[in-house]
């Protein structure tokens, strides 16, 4: 049952992924490059103001409507990629001993972490959106966009390593 509760996250994350990144293509610009990530790393008022300017409506795509419905899209998205790697980090960490095992229940934690920080991310911005960011609220989306970044990443990395160390052990066999 648990494989198919991977797989079942897995194939919600991938798709959202999926769906994320077409969405807010728009959202890529001369002074965005990175696209809603240069609104999550803003990191103070001056930034998130330019990030804003370049996406202020004009006669083509109002991008501060496109960047809401990413963000809101985004909400979906945390729905899955958390449970995938925490519930990938689980399983990998049970067939390995030692500190690898141990460093799995840990990254596990550090998943679901994860998604908690990005729905504060998510918040943050989305006040951003709506004109009604602050010096706080923007550090704060920083913040937790830096450190859920870190975290997911990690995990991703343990996930993806974890996976080869284990198929290589079915092939050795």
């Amino acid at each position: 049952m648990q494989k198919y509760s991977i797989l079942f996250f897995l194939i919600g994350s991938l798709t959202m992924a999926v769906i994320v990144t077409m969405q807010g293509e728009s959202l890529k610009t001369k002074d965005t490059p990175l696209g809603v990530l240069n609104l999550e790393l803003a990191f103070n008022s001056a930034n998130t103001a330019t990030v804003l300017n370049a996406w202020a409506p004009n006669t083509s795509v109002d991008n501060i409507a496109v960047a809401k419905k990413n963000t809101w899209l985004d909400f979906i998205f945390i729905f899955f990629y958390p449970i995938f790697l925490f519930l990938a980090s689980k399983a990998i960490s049970r067939s390995f001993g030692g500190w690898f095992g141990r460093a799995g229940k840990l990254v596990a934690k550090a998943a679901i972490l994860a998604g908690l920080l990005d729905v504060i991310e998510n918040t943050g911005m989305l006040l951003s959106l709506s004109g009604k960011g602050s010096a706080a609220i923007v550090l704060c989306t920083s913040v937790c966009s830096s450190i859920k970044w870190t975290l997911a990443l990690l995990a991703v990395l343990y996930v993806i390593t974890g996976g080869i160390g284990l198929l290589r052990a079915k092939m050795t066999r």
